[in-house]
């Protein structure tokens, strides 16, 4: 009985990273897109400048 539960608990834990490990992905993905538009829709800044999306 006890090693059954031990490898329910370890399918239980990899399958928990790999499901975390993917959501990271994709949240990597989107974050990496939107910087990407950000340089290409950023407002003009003073003197015709291209100035900086971001507020930091």
């Amino acid at each position: 009985m006890v090693p059954l539960l031990l490898v329910l608990l370890l399918a239980l834990i990899l399958f928990g990273a790999g499901f975390a490990l993917k959501a990271l992905w994709w949240i990597a993905v989107i974050v990496l897109v939107l910087w990407l538009l950000g340089f290409l829709v950023r407002p003009a800044g003073s003197g015709g400048r291209k100035g900086r999306w971001y507020r930091w």
